[in-house]
């Protein structure tokens, strides 16, 4: 095994190298000002480049040493809920410490909450080979989401109180969210917020109920969902809320999971907890964590690629030193198209990724920037306004994507990883049978991919990715990528048609029914269209681009005739099928 997990694996270099990560920084640091301030800060792009990535060599040397030493023993053992707390696993605490002491949980956050200022990109990166050795870590190491929405949301004396312990590590934190009746329908939630007596919503309000499947329900700092407006059963009743834990939150229980045994998901009660509002009141679900949600599930799907990662290299090292019928079972074709799909999944996973990462910087960053600007009492720009729109728009179709994509992945590659390992696969003797329970939950919490797949279809439909499918079909190749290119073209007529067809339905029963095939149609022309960029400067990328090409040109056509064909009688089977 490896030393370190980000000098070993060139392809996250790559893509992060391919984005132009000077480009990058000057966007995030504006004229280096903070240089002169923070002598950490970078006083350049050049400089900032170089800090990103020594950054991903530093958390790539953690995740190939002590935490890869630590992870079977801590999945093993779990940690322990004692009198209504939770006790981590004295090997959770050091790798947290660990990641503390070299500034790795305050990665996105502003420096003068004690943050380091770095890309979404440089982020993912960390999260994704922090997953490939221990995907139950990420979700500790992970949530610096949390802070970032209160960073943005937030008063400035939140910010000063909640996110400087977060991002100095001093601190954990938790998104409460879920309830036993409401999962993924968070608009049912009951949490009860009181505000306080004096009608000042700047004051100390209380929260009273029980939450359920909270990642690190045992967190400092707590993230809360609750129903501030009395007499209302939706999204428009509910805000949010921020806390430091204290004894009236009590933790009922760790849940006996399948997985992730080294993040405690806790069940949890509150008996009238104080705490304070964040934002404004009714926006709780429709605004912030929405914006919660997503960057959450940028994160899940670092944690499902880097699992799949994992799954991918313990397949491949194990194939190749198997030997059945005289040769390593890596010769068998049945096996190493298995790995070859593996790898290619990885890839692709890796690439929507981190450019989904960058996009999601372009919109932070001209958005703040549009929001400084109003506050000084300037207008900011059309250009700049109209960047803020696009690239939220993008986000919002590229974000779902990258959820979708990469957790459904990580469950194929473990499941082909413990094929190919056959019964090995099977024993706790591997870490294969590990990443196969860890997998499951990724396409399942922070939104399943069926909610996915809800989040995508709108914008999808609306255009919101017309514009590079248009500037693509508009685009010449030469002889080298022509073939491979007017398969693209071919598939995104074959998108608009099938829209089209679907929007003249005016049936939303068909509209949902339809809705994945047309999401995976979008989501792999998206993919090809990154994979052919990256063929025109290199040649092992060409190849990944035209086996990658192949294959979804099958899976597009299969799509569309679907689409196109009469369905309104196989959807009323469904009935008589499942009664």
């Amino acid at each position: 095994m490896a030393d370190n997990f980000y000098t070993d694996n060139p392809d996250i270099e790559y893509n992060l190298e391919r984005l132009n990560l000077c480009k990058i920084a000057d966007l995030l640091e504006g004229d280096y000002a903070e240089s002169q301030k923070y002598d950490y800060a970078p006083a350049n792009a050049d400089d900032a480049r170089e800090n990103y990535l020594n950054v991903c060599k530093i958390a790539g040397e953690l995740c190939g040493g002590p935490v890869l030493e630590r992870a079977r023993q801590i999945d093993e053992e779990g940690n322990e809920c004692k009198d209504g707390d939770v006790i981590y696993h004295p090997l959770v605490k050091k790798n947290i410490e660990d990641f503390a002491k070299a500034q790795l949980l305050g990665l996105s956050l502003p420096r003068r909450y004690g943050g380091v200022n770095m890309p979404q990109v440089v982020k993912v990166a960390i999260l994704e080979m922090v997953s490939r050795v221990d995907a139950a870590l990420m979700n500790l190491v992970g949530l610096q989401d949390i802070a970032e929405t209160v960073n943005e949301f937030g008063s400035e004396e939140q910010k000063q109180t909640y996110v400087t312990p977060l991002a100095m590590g001093t601190h954990t934190a938790a998104m409460v969210l879920t309830e036993p009746d409401s999962g993924s329908d968070l608009q049912s939630v009951r949490l009860v917020a009181t505000p306080p007596a004096d009608g000042n919503d700047r004051g100390v309000w209380t929260v009273k109920g029980v939450k359920r499947f909270i990642t690190n329900g045992c967190g400092n700092v707590l993230l809360i969902l609750a129903r501030s407006e009395e007499n209302t059963k939706d999204g428009r009743g509910l805000s949010m809320f921020v806390c430091f834990r204290d004894k009236s939150v009590r933790i009922r229980r760790i849940e006996n999971k399948l997985g992730i045994h080294g993040s405690p998901t806790c069940e949890m009660t509150f008996d009238n907890t104080p705490c304070y509002l964040v934002g404004k009141r009714k926006l709780g679900l429709i605004r912030y964590v929405m914006a919660l949600m997503n960057g959450a599930r940028i994160g899940i799907a670092a944690q499902a690629l880097g699992i799949g990662e994992a799954a991918y290299r313990d397949a491949r090292e194990y194939a190749e030193s198997r030997v059945q019928f005289g040769k390593p079972i890596s010769q068998f074709p049945a096996v190493y198209e298995m790995l070859t799909n593996m790898k290619i999944a990885v890839e692709a996973g890796r690439t929507l990724l981190y450019e989904t990462a960058k996009v999601v910087d372009l919109f932070k960053v001209n958005e703040r920037r549009a929001d400084e600007m109003r506050a000084q009492g300037q207008q900011p720009s059309a250009e700049m306004l109209a960047d803020v729109r696009y690239y939220d728009r993008l986000a919002a179709v590229l974000t779902p994507f990258s959820k979708f994509f990469n957790t459904e992945m990580a469950n194929q590659n473990a499941y082909l990883g413990i094929q190919i390992m056959g019964g090995s696969g099977f024993m706790k003797d591997y870490n294969m049978e590990r990443y196969y329970r860890d997998a499951r939950i990724t396409n399942i919490y922070e939104g399943t991919t069926q909610l996915q797949v809800v989040a995508a279809i709108g914008g999808l439909m609306a255009g919101s990715l017309n514009k590079i499918f248009d500037d693509f079909s508009a685009k010449q190749f030469d002889d080298k990528f022509e073939g491979q290119a007017n398969k693209v073209k071919e598939i995104i007529s074959q998108l608009y048609k099938a829209i089209e067809h679907v929007k003249a339905q005016k049936n939303q029963h068909y509209t949902d029914y339809v809705a994945r095939k047309l999401v995976e149609m979008g989501m792999n022309i998206y993919i090809s269209i990154l994979f052919l960029d990256c063929a025109q400067t290199n040649a092992r990328k060409a190849t990944i681009a035209e086996i990658w090409i192949n294959d979804v040109e099958l899976k597009a056509k299969g799509h569309f005739e679907f689409i196109m064909s009469d369905r309104n009688q196989v959807i009323n089977m469904h009935k008589d099928i499942i009664g």
